[in-house]
Parts: structure tokens; C-alpha cells; sequence
């Protein structure tokens, strides 16, 4: 057990069952080690997060219920995370909330996918069809909008949510947790991690918003440029609602109030072989973070459990990939050997949490100009990621039929 693991497990932070997940998934010892120093120098300055101060566990809503509990300093995306009445999963079993205080956290309970049924593979197509065949009625009529950036809310709400659906909820079963940590109204960028080979998890955070938020908001995802270079692929993303990763349109979309996604770990993230799952890849050089000090939005830390699965990654053909002009060719266990069944991704279980924001109101106008300030912010939004994964991942139960 590495020394990361050895201070998470003596100081109480965690059990043993997440130490030893923490040190399966975990990044090599080096890496740890110069996270650790970074996050002990950041806990001496003013800009830390005000839950992670020292003393801030004992204010917590466990600790009060548990005195005896509160010189432990525990993790705040996971250790205020509850259970309502219904069947749920949580990510911590040491707190309890009252069911009144988690809003709309966790919609239902874990599903077996329909979709393997004949039954429920014609009801999926049937739902998407009726709802486009209702698109193609009202769009006739011309009374529809798109916005300045291509987001056609008309398209998206009859056309892709539906099809989207059912992959959702039949074949992924995605649980969404920490959804009261969105704003109502506002502006505020989501930060996730990536994976997947196929970027299907910034679909999945789309709906998940927009399903499970109070007032149904919709999510507003900045994409990587081979998304807008893509014949269809282009003007598909367009229309329901991303746009293309850079500050400029970043600071619109937040000025605007919208709720706006990125995924920093980029290709890194979502290329990366299976036997790295769940480690955290570089977060690029901090150009969310300087986004969100621009715009005092705050920053909420998204942690997503399931995409790793769907395309098992084994091996990297670069030679092919710098051939066909990707930035990688992956082989799975079922890609390229079954053709284009090898495409259909694994029915994982998916479960989305949104954290708790991260403000940046406090910080001053010059702070998105300060590389340390930056540097600082994005390593701690990471490490907030990375811990909540491994908090997840020590939780779960099967991989595909949770």
C-alpha cells in the first residue's frame, strides 16, 4: 500500500474496503506524492474551498448527527451524500440525511436493461419513432428557434432526448446522484472526467441534467474539434446544444447564464487503455478554470462510474490510427474481431454524481491571470474527481448487472 493510500487509511477518511480500491485504481506513488505536496500547500492559502478547511467536517451535517465523528476531516462531494427511502446505491453508508433535504438526488432504483428482451427492444424503437414522426408535424409548422451558437431545443427535445432515452435508461440504468449541487438559475461549469473510447458520457451527462434537474435545464457541452470536423457528426452536436471547447464561446455560454460542460482530460482521457481506468489523465493547462475566475462561475466537479466499461480498450493501433488521422484505433474485445457489432457498447451501470460547487466568487480579477492560482484550482478540482471515483468504486457493486 502506497503512502497515499496508508494516509486516507489512518486518517480515518475511508475504510478498507475503498483503501483497496484506491490502491488498484490509483496513479503511481510519484504522482501521489507531488499531489499531496500540492494539496498541502493549497490547504495553507485563502482560496481553499471553505468545505475543505480544517474544522469543516465538524460544521458537516454527520457530524452533527455523530459527534463523536467530527475531528475527521472527510471528503465534501461524498460524506454529506445520503439515502432517501427508495432503493438506492450511495456512494458513503456512514451518513443518513433527512429524505427532504435530497430534492431530486437519486430518481429510482437500479434496473436490469429491457433492452435485452425483444419486448423491450421494440418499445425503444417505437418511442423514438412516434416522437419523431410528432417532431416532423410541428417542424412543418416553422414555429421553432435556434440560438446564436446552433442549439435547436425543438430537435433536441422531440428527435434526440427520446432515441437518447432509451439507451439511458434500458441500457445503461443511469443513477444520478448530488443533483440539488446544480444551480437553479445561472450560470456554472460542470467538470467530468472522460472515458469510453466513444465520448458517449457527455451524451449521458446531457440527459442526466436535463431529466433529473427541478426546473430541467438543459446542458450546454463544449466538444473537441474532430466533433465540428465530422461530416453529420458536426451539425448533429450543433443542434442539440454543444459547442466547440474554447474560451471564447466557454465565456459566452456562461455570461449567458447557461450550464456549461467540459471534459479536460480531452483524448487522453477517453483513449486511454482499460487496464488505466479511472486514473485521471493531466486536466490540460487549467483553460476551464481560467473560464470559470473569469466569470465568477462556480466549478462543480462531476464524477462519472460505467463509462470505462463500454469499450474495454486492450491496445492502441497508433500506426492505424495516424493512417486514418485519429488520434487512436482501439482494439476491444469485441472491435475490430465482430465488425460492426464491435461498435455496440457493453451495457454497463452507470451512476452520475454531480458534487458540490467549488466558488470562485472570492477570488480577485487578476486570479485568471495568475498561473499559480490556475494551477492551483485545476489539481484541486481533479483531485476532487479522482477521490470521489475511488469513494464510487469501493461502493459498486457488478460492473454490468448492478
Amino acid at each position: 500500500m502506497d503512502a497515499g493510500v496508508r494516509s486516507l487509511a489512518g486518517g480515518g477518511v475511508t475504510d478498507a474496503r475503498t483503501a483497496k480500491v484506491i490502491q488498484l485504481y490509483a496513479t503511481p506513488g510519484g504522482d501521489a506524492q507531488a499531489s499531496g505536496s500540492r494539496r498541502a500547500s493549497r490547504d495553507q492559502g485563502r482560496r481553499r474551498h471553505p468545505s475543505q478547511q480544517p474544522g469543516a467536517a465538524a460544521n458537516s451535517p454527520a457530524a452533527q448527527r455523530n459527534p463523536g465523528d467530527s475531528g475527521q476531516l472527510g471528503h465534501p462531494n461524498t460524506d454529506g451524500f445520503g439515502r432517501p427511502p427508495a432503493a438506492v446505491t450511495p456512494i458513503s453508508d456512514d451518513v443518513r440525511l433527512p429524505a427532504e433535504t435530497l430534492g431530486v438526488e437519486h430518481l429510482g432504483p437500479s434496473r436490469s436493461s429491457p433492452l435485452f428482451s425483444l419486448s423491450g427492444l421494440r418499445g425503444a424503437v417505437a418511442d423514438s419513432l412516434t416522437a419523431t414522426a410528432g417532431f416532423i408535424r410541428e417542424r412543418m409548422t416553422g414555429e421553432y428557434e435556434v440560438d446564436e451558437f446552433g442549439f435547436d431545443p425543438h430537435f433536441t427535445e422531440s428527435v434526440w432526448f427520446p432515441a437518447v432515452r432509451q439507451v439511458y435508461e434500458k441500457w445503461f440504468r443511469v443513477e444520478v446522484t448530488g443533483i440539488e449541487n446544480l444551480p437553479v438559475e445561472g450560470g456554472a461549469l460542470l467538470v467530468a472526467n472522460h472515458a469510453g473510447t466513444i465520448p458517449v458520457d457527455a451524451i449521458m451527462t446531457s440527459l442526466a441534467v436535463r431529466d433529473n434537474h427541478p426546473t430541467n435545464r438543459y446542458l450546454r457541452v463544449l466538444a473537441a474539434d474532430m466533433a465540428f470536423d465530422t461530416p453529420g457528426v458536426s451539425e448533429v452536436a450543433r443542434r442539440i446544444g454543444a459547442t466547440l471547447a474554447c474560451n471564447n464561446d466557454a465565456d459566452r455560454l456562461l455570461r449567458a447564464g447557461e450550464l456549461t460542460a467540459v471534459w479536460p482530460e480531452g483524448y487522453k482521457g477517453i483513449g486511454k487503455l482499460y487496464k488505466d481506468r479511472y486514473k485521471l489523465q493531466r486536466f490540460g493547462r487549467g483553460g476551464f478554470v481560467t473560464t470559470a475566475l473569469r466569470n465568477a462561475a462556480p466549478i462543480i466537479p462531476v464524477s462519472i462510474v460505467g463509462s470505462e466499461e463500454i469499450y474495454p480498450m486492450l491496445a492502441d493501433l497508433k500506426p492505424l490510427a495516424k493512417i486514418l488521422g485519429l488520434p487512436y484505433f482501439p482494439v476491444t474485445p469485441i472491435f475490430p474481431w465482430l465488425g460492426p457489432l464491435g461498435v455496440v457498447p457493453l451495457p454497463s451501470k452507470w451512476h452520475i454524481h454531480f458534487g458540490r460547487p467549488i466558488e470562485t466568487g472570492s477570488f480577485d480579477e487578476s486570479s485568471a491571470d495568475d498561473p499559480m492560482v490556475v494551477f492551483d484550482l485545476t489539481d484541486h478540482v481533479r483531485e476532487e474527481i479522482q477521490q470521489t471515483l475511488f469513494r464510487m468504486l469501493s461502493r459498486r457493486g457488478s460492473v454490468y448487472f448492478g
